[in-house]
């Protein structure tokens, strides 16, 4: 298949569909055995929710959580290649209606996004590891204004990333790790 491997949908009205990835560095699609931790984690959450998928790649989480009862999902990444994937496994799992793709810098998309008044229940935050984009994009996303009360925040990282324990009302409430990767659930809250 040269360049391309195979993500699938683990659970819910696109199980078992295959996702469209690219091959290479700029992508670091999330394992099946850490999505399904992730979505057992926040399963409660999901149904009826709107969700923002950051630094999307795939669009492998924000995919799952449509195919698992999310209302609707925004996919950001600024990659050409990774727009025109993410559009390809959204028409492939039939889910489109419930999706934009946003091809473009995340925080002028956040930007974007906070100007049209939306707001979001949970947000998948998978930037490329070791750059500090975690701690940026969280204050970002508090000072835009774009998430609900008792919204998630998860953060995919590499164990060596440093990220904060609280930005403002948004606090580290748990982590699991899996081999080098860390996933950092933050809630928004009281």
């Amino acid at each position: 298949m040269g360049g391309i491997f195979i993500l699938r949908v683990i659970s819910g009205t696109a199980k078992g569909h295959k996702l469209k990835a690219p091959r290479g560095v700029s992508t670091r699609p999330t394992s099946d055995r850490v999505k399904e931790s992730l979505f057992n984690i926040i399963s409660h959450s999901i149904y009826a929710s709107e969700v923002l998928d950051l630094f999307a790649g795939t669009g492998n989480l924000g995919i799952e959580a449509l195919s698992r009862g999310a209302d609707s999902a925004v996919f950001i990444d600024r990659s050409q290649e990774c727009f025109s994937i993410i559009n390809e496994n959204l028409r492939h799992t039939k889910l489109e209606d419930k999706a934009s793709v946003m091809v473009g810098d995340v925080f002028a998309c956040l930007k974007r996004l906070s100007s049209q008044g939306r707001k979001f229940d949970i947000v998948f935050l998978d930037p490329p590891y070791n750059k500090n984009l975690i701690e940026e994009t969280l204050t970002f996303i508090v000072q835009n204004d774009i998430i609900r009360d008792n919204s998630i925040i998860i953060a995919e990282r590499d164990i060596d990333d440093i990220i904060p324990q609280s930005i403002e009302a948004i606090k580290l409430a748990r982590e699991e790790r899996y081999g080098d990767t860390v996933l950092s659930f933050y809630r928004h809250g009281h």
